[in-house]
């Protein structure tokens, strides 16, 4: 699966949500929410997160409708 850069996903390698920057080589790259440093994630190793893995990670509800 291919993520549009600004998606968040669970990086189940790491157990964290990251917010997708890049897509490279086989790889994406991902940051912390909120920012940070980058990290490379496999792709077979990432699904798009939960609402409550997102509200967990301190992204703000989605209001819209």
């Amino acid at each position: 699966m291919t993520y549009r850069q600004g998606a968040y996903v669970w990086d189940e390698a790491r157990a964290t949500v990251g917010v997708v920057m890049d897509e490279r080589w086989g790889e994406v790259q991902l940051r912390p929410v909120g920012g940070g440093t980058e990290w490379s994630a496999q792709r077979r190793a990432l699904r798009l997160a939960t609402r409550d893995e997102k509200t967990a990670a301190g992204v703000a509800a989605d209001t819209s409708v």
